[in-house]
């Protein structure tokens, strides 16, 4: 069994972000990888700042996602361990018996109310500019962090600092470190913005007598480049896990499109299966380099996963999506209706909430009809004498198949010394309002004779 022992610990303080997310599945890919254990723990102790719905969303997106946690809160299938409590809220026990044992050994001491943990070395002072007056410096020799994936880092720690506030509460630095001793944690996957931290962190570990877990500091997430520069922030459009499941993507492919966000898989592949991915995820493959994210490129990631759903899983998602709409009981009343128009859309759209907008012609009659496309398609040929061949033909039409549809259009036009072009821009124009769409003679085929000749009709009178 592999000791490879990992964590993510969110704080429930926002809206779940993307570069959260990521970073809980670059921990979550390593435990699968190795055999080991994925950790989740609840940075909850800003008591003014955190929210039980925030908490929960945490949980909901993780499990969406397809990250289940072997240890950690209870949250249906996932948690439990022997490490707990899994919430920084209700160790303060832990942290009390930990600040003893520095205050015991001299390594922390009382100043001004607060508990300092003390460095080693010889002390002198200096004058601060910047803070306008005299502080202490300790003379101690750098941090030397071996990083997996930023290499050899060296970082200096010459000031004590302040490990428990005067109000009595720990500080993130500390309480990270004595969870992740706690808990056994041997590697710390998390955000190169972290990498600041981390020798104060260092130096903890050696203030408790213990060896420093290994460290991994991922690239960040920026914005791309018609989103401005920097980091990509939660106010950031595309920036939280929430968005993507309103909008009904499927989770397999925004896990797929960030696992390469940062991750390089050794080759030119783009769409990996899950279990491929946890194959081949190791440290050494992840950039050192900045990832930038690109919506287009996540939304034809979640195009082409939904162009290979089978057809009933395909159904199933744009019912979930229906049944949210103020429409969706009359979008669904005929069954049968219903999947034959959602099949004709999943080869056309990009994400299931595309649907309503898609296919809102097959399912009213007072469907509106786009004026420039009007405008180009009447100002061509003789539209209305098309209009009325077509409704003269649609009668006799075999409407049993796509094929025996395009068949008597085709021998119509030829009949009339025209070509399959010169029906399909007004018929299509007539039926759906627009340019653009499944094809026609599958539209015709799902619509059935009396509502084509209907809309046929309906186009003739007010053109």
């Amino acid at each position: 069994m592999s000791q490879v022992r990992v964590r993510f610990a969110p704080s429930p303080t926002g809206f779940f972000h993307i570069g959260s997310a990521r970073t809980a599945l670059f921990n979550w890919l390593y435990a699968r990888h190795t055999g080991g254990t994925f950790i989740l723990r609840i940075e909850d102790t800003d008591q003014a700042r955190n929210s039980e719905a925030f908490l929960n969303l945490i949980y909901e997106s993780l499990d969406w996602l397809g990250m289940d946690w072997d240890e950690g809160p209870v949250f249906r299938k996932n948690g439990g361990g022997d490490y707990g409590p899994y919430r920084q809220s209700q160790r303060g026990d832990i942290y009390q018996r930990y600040k003893q044992q520095l205050l015991d050994s001299g390594r922390a001491y009382e100043k001004d109310g607060a508990i300092w943990f003390k460095l080693l070395g010889e002390r002198y002072k200096v004058f601060d500019d910047h803070r306008k007056k005299e502080v202490e410096k300790v003379k101690t020799a750098p941090v030397v962090i071996d990083d997996r994936i930023r290499g050899r880092v060296e970082r200096q720690e010459d000031e004590d600092f302040v490990i428990f506030r005067s109000d009595g509460n720990p500080v993130f630095h500390f309480v990270n470190v004595v969870d992740d001793i706690e808990m056994k944690v041997s590697h710390i996957i998390r955000g190169e913005d972290h990498l600041s931290n981390t020798s104060k962190h260092v130096r903890l570990y050696e203030g408790f007598g213990v060896t420093a877990p290994v460290f991994a500091h991922i690239p960040l997430i920026l914005k791309s480049p018609e989103m401005g520069q920097g980091k990509m922030s939660k106010r950031d459009k595309g920036a939280l896990i929430e968005e993507y499941q309103q909008r009904h993507f499927l989770p397999e492919a925004l896990v797929n499109y960030l696992a390469l966000l940062g991750w390089n898989p050794g080759d030119d592949r783009e769409k990996m299966p899950i279990a491929d991915i946890v194959k081949l995820f190791d440290l050494p493959g992840v950039n050192q380099s900045n990832a930038k994210f690109d919506g287009k490129k996540l939304a034809n990631m979640n195009m082409v996963y939904l162009l290979e759903q089978p057809a009933d899983r395909f159904v199933s998602l744009a019912r979930d999506y229906f049944a949210k709409q103020p429409t969706g009981a009359t979008v669904m009343a005929n069954e049968a209706y219903f999947r034959d128009i959602m099949l004709l859309a999943q080869p056309k759209i990009k994400s299931v909430d595309e649907l309503g907008a898609y296919t809102g012609y097959f399912f009213t009659d007072d469907f509106s009809i786009d004026p420039k496309v009007t405008e180009k398609v009447m100002a061509k040929g003789d539209p209305k004498a098309r209009l009325t061949e077509l409704g003269a033909a649609v009668p006799a039409m075999d409407f049993s198949s796509d094929a025996t549809i395009e068949t008597a259009l085709k021998s119509l036009a030829e009949s009339k010394g025209l070509g399959f072009g010169d029906y399909q821009a007004v018929a299509r124009l007539a039926v759906s309002g627009t340019n653009a769409g499944p094809s026609l003679t599958s539209i015709f085929r799902v619509l059935g004779k009396e509502k084509v000749l209907q809309r046929l009709r309906k186009l003739l009178e007010v053109s």
